[in-house]
């Protein structure tokens, strides 16, 4: 699958939890409402526009994983 999450938005929803697309959207949405910060709350609604957009099948596909700085893109340290 091509990869549509920037990855912010994939940090965002690995903190917000991945079990499932519709419990990850209600999370966001929920979340949401505590958010200040207008870099934030983009990323936030960038994240569940795409999550509305994509089938259970393709978010069951997603690797999810936390960006990390010190790593580079394949997993190795740097």
């Amino acid at each position: 699958m091509r990869e549509i999450f920037s990855a912010e938005e994939t940090n965002l929803m690995c903190i917000y939890g991945t079990g499932s697309r519709e419990a990850l959207i209600t999370s966001l949405v929920a979340g949401l409402h505590d958010v200040d910060d207008l870099e934030m709350i983009a990323v936030f609604v960038s994240a569940i526009e795409k999550l509305e957009t994509i089938t259970d099948d393709e978010f069951a596909d997603i690797g999810f994983y936390i960006a990390d700085d010190d790593y580079n893109d394949g997993g190795e340290e740097t």
